[in-house]
């Protein structure tokens, strides 16, 4: 079985070599096939909801045909702001792995904790620090260099 943090990973860093914030996901379902992956591509399409979680999630659900993917995890390499986590939610995935805390943009350890609040219809199970290191290193890296 493919490691998909790994995969996520690469998809971060497909995204900082077309000059965007390196976040990859990748979307799998229970049989451990993968029915999405992506990177961040806000500024390629200028579009400020081409996160690359909300692309995988679109893609997996299109390819399905259904709104709820409730047998899918998505492999994250960043803690989804509150919009992913508003879209993992509304797609009811079952798991979500994500590497790098953010302890500003986050939405799900961080920030609005979307998952804890009570307007939320679906919580998944939520793997927070997976690669984080790794995760971590080309966020930062990307950044160094846009400074």
């Amino acid at each position: 079985m493919p490691d998909f943090m790994t995969l996520a990973l690469e998809e971060a860093a497909a995204a900082a070599a077309r000059g965007e914030v390196p976040v990859g996901a990748v979307l799998v379902n229970s049989k451990g096939e993968i029915l999405a992956q992506n990177g961040n591509r806000t500024e390629e399409w200028a579009d400020p909801t081409a996160h690359a979680e909300v692309l995988a999630i679109r893609a997996g659900a299109a390819r399905r045909g259904s709104p709820r993917l409730p047998d899918c995890d998505l492999y994250v390499t960043l803690e989804p702001c509150a919009m992913c986590a508003a879209a993992i939610s509304l797609a009811r995935l079952r798991r979500v792995v994500f590497g790098a805390y953010d302890p500003k943009g986050g939405g799900i350890e961080h920030g609005g904790r979307f998952f804890q609040q009570p307007t939320c219809h679906h919580a998944p199970e939520v793997i927070g620090g997976v690669e984080e290191t790794k995760a971590a290193a080309l966020l930062k890296a990307f950044f160094k260099e846009k400074r």
